[in-house]
């Protein structure tokens, strides 16, 4: 369900039910038609976003005699497994495809080859670590450059930023040079702010 929906939809509600504006003023003021106000002030909800159709190939017969040949891949030696080239021509010798390109298959080999391994459990697995963060415990620094315009010039600056890894609070503070004097001002200047210094560790990028 689109987010943008949901909020145009409450936001008409609120629009009629606290400022008291008719129909014809909230299709003007949301630019929409009659029937996207009548069905929020019905109390219904937008109709989730449909999915795009994917989109026919002339490969789309080929995939699964594609797969075959790279999962026979997986027990052959490394000088015995197809090459892109090979699975065209396999493919146009054993199956007549001459309605597909080798551009076409080099792509999907290319894609599909480390699917196929991962689905072995073969290749590397798509893996998620969670993070934890003990509150007062850790923060991270940078150090960058960036550019404003000053006084109608534009002016190189150096943006000192330090935030708390558990709550994200942040401070900044910009210096005309990237000096270790400066590096070592922004630490103070955001202790200070902040009414302490991380317990942990700080790890500066």
């Amino acid at each position: 369900m689109s987010e943008s929906k949901v909020d145009l939809y409450a936001a008409i509600r609120r629009d009629h039910d606290r400022n008291g504006l008719s129909q014809r003023a909230l299709q003007r003021k949301y630019n929409v038609t009659w029937r996207t106000v009548r069905r929020a002030l019905d109390g219904q909800w937008p109709e989730p976003r449909k999915k795009p159709r994917q989109r026919e190939s002339r490969l789309d017969p080929y995939k699964q005699l594609i797969d075959t040949m790279l999962r026979a891949d997986l027990d052959a030696p490394a000088k015995q497994r197809h090459t892109a080239q090979r699975i065209f021509d396999r493919l146009v010798d054993e199956h007549d495809a001459r309605d597909i390109s080798y551009p076409m298959v080099r792509v999907y080999v290319k894609d599909r080859r480390a699917e196929v391994r991962r689905e072995a459990g073969l290749g590397p697995q798509a893996m998620f670590v969670p993070q934890t963060h003990l509150p007062g415990a850790e923060a991270e620094v940078d150090f960058g450059e960036f550019h404003i315009v000053l006084a109608g010039k534009m002016t190189k600056v150096y943006l000192f930023a330090l935030r708390l890894s558990y709550s994200g609070k942040a401070v900044h503070r910009v210096f005309a040079t990237a000096g270790q004097e400066a590096f070592f001002e922004g630490h103070v200047h955001a202790f200070r702010m902040l009414g302490g210094v991380p317990r942990g560790w700080l790890r500066c990028f």
